[in-house]
């Protein structure tokens, strides 16, 4: 039986300029109450590649580098329903609230998505919802373990287009 399932809330300050978007955290992020909690997850590693800090920092610290290098995290989703933690397994989506994030935060120039599956549900769940045009649009390979078939490096190389194409705060901020 599947449970309804509470996402975290974002990750964030108004001067963010790349929005990061999973789909749901997993399960072990939900217990912890903490973004990419999986030890065997990618997403720590690659950022502290993309923001020069290092991936043992404590996870509050994480998000303070985060921050200050322009970067914002959330999900797609508030809601959903799914057994385990894969995003094939999400029943009865419920987006988060989008229009008023970017009324907010209105320095936004990328939103990526962190794999296929919060690229499909931000279409399905939040294009059509949207009062406000959206910044770009990128989908990103999934720095989840499930999505083993792509090694690490070939992972950061994708998501270094970040760094090179969106001009992100050095950090000093």
């Amino acid at each position: 039986m599947s449970v309804i399932l509470q996402g975290l809330a974002a990750v964030t300050n108004r001067d963010a300029k790349v929005l990061i978007l999973g789909s749901m955290p997993g399960a072990q992020s939900l217990a912890s109450q903490q973004y990419y909690a999986h030890p065997r997850n990618a997403f720590w590693p690659i950022m502290a590649s993309l923001c020069g800090f290092s991936v043992n920092l404590a996870y509050h610290e994480r998000l303070v580098l985060l921050r200050q290098h322009g970067f914002a995290l959330w999900d797609v989703l508030a809601h959903c329903q799914r057994q385990g933690s894969l995003d094939s397994a999400i029943r009865h989506e419920q987006a988060n609230d989008f229009n008023h994030f970017l009324a907010e935060h209105g320095q936004l120039k990328l939103i990526a998505f962190n794999g296929a599956k919060a690229q499909q549900s931000f279409n399905k769940q939040v294009l059509p919802t949207l009062a406000i045009t959206p910044p770009r649009l990128l989908t990103l390979p999934s720095t989840s373990p499930a999505h083993a078939a792509m090694s690490f490096d070939a992972k950061l190389q994708q998501w270094l287009q970040i760094k090179q194409r969106y001009q992100l705060n050095d950090g000093s901020t």
